[in-house]
């Protein structure tokens, strides 16, 4: 198991951006695949990004592609998300997570029930 702490959310107006960090602790933190995932009051949880264990190949969901970069620093066993020209329907808490999966399709690293580890998440709301 991996234990994750997310970190940089806040309140923010639209148009404004911000920088999430997962910070990781426990096994190898290159052995993961990390995914970032949200959740809306009253809604599902969704897919927002991902990125293999080498961090060459990144996947993001279509209302996030072009304004959200997810990156990682293994060094640092640090993953971030840094959100440009945020708007208020990315207001959600923001969920870190890690999948140990041997397979990175986009079907596989979309699927929250590949990753079996979790931040607590941190909030980020974006006022109109």
């Amino acid at each position: 198991q991996v234990q994750l702490l997310e970190s940089g959310g806040g309140l923010v107006q639209a148009g404004d951006s911000l920088r999430l960090s997962c910070a990781a602790s426990g096994r190898t933190f290159n052995y993961y695949i990390m995914g970032w995932f949200r959740q809306a009051p009253g809604k599902e949880r969704e897919f927002v990004a991902a990125i293999s264990r080498g961090g060459t190949v990144t996947y993001y969901a279509d209302p996030v592609k072009g304004r959200f970069t997810i990156s990682r620093d293994n060094a640092k066993n640090t993953v971030y998300l840094q959100m440009n020209f945020l708007q208020p329907e990315d207001t959600a808490i923001y969920y870190c997570a890690a999948s140990s999966s041997g397979s990175t399709t986009p079907e596989i690293v979309q699927d929250g029930a590949q990753y079996g580890s979790w931040g607590q998440g941190t909030q980020v709301t974006v006022s109109s």
